[in-house]
């Protein structure tokens, strides 16, 4: 039913349950994990900014390789990848160049004013997606609940 699944990664714990999810699907259709990382550009004049960008684009390249790991720990083929753009753009235009069947995400589940002046990119990407998208929301005390 899969051979590629997307997993966008950040790091965070919200994440944590949609790469286990990601890879329980891996593992049971014998699908390819793919998983990205998007770091955001900076646009600035101010020199000392760069730093911080290799900051964020190592952070990134770090959340990748722990995707990779738990694939591999779990016998699953893993392709990684940084892109720079817009989150829920780079996710969509990686989705559709790559041709997968399914995207994995994990949500905050913010709500409320929160959901408003955060936006989400998981929500933007359910809604904009031509392939169907697979939500983990992170429970409170932080552990992956079910999906959405």
């Amino acid at each position: 039913m899969y051979d590629r699944i997307l997993v966008p990664t950040d790091g965070s714990e919200a994440v944590d349950g949609a790469i286990d999810r990601a890879i329980d699907l891996a593992t049971q259709y014998g699908a390819t994990l793919h998983a990205v990382a998007v770091v955001e550009p900076i646009y600035t004049v101010n020199e000392g900014l760069g730093s911080i960008y290799d900051t964020l684009e190592s952070d990134a390249r770090a959340s990748v390789d722990e995707v990779a790991e738990r694939g591999e720990a779990a016998d699953v083929t893993v392709v990684t990848a940084l892109r720079t753009g817009v989150t829920h753009r780079e996710i969509l235009d990686y989705a559709e160049e790559e041709d997968v069947d399914l995207i994995v995400m994990g949500t905050h589940g913010r709500t409320g004013l929160d959901r408003y002046l955060l936006g989400s990119v998981t929500e933007k990407v359910v809604r904009l997606s031509d392939v169907p998208v697979l939500t983990v929301r992170q429970r409170e005390d932080g552990a992956a609940g079910g999906d959405e």
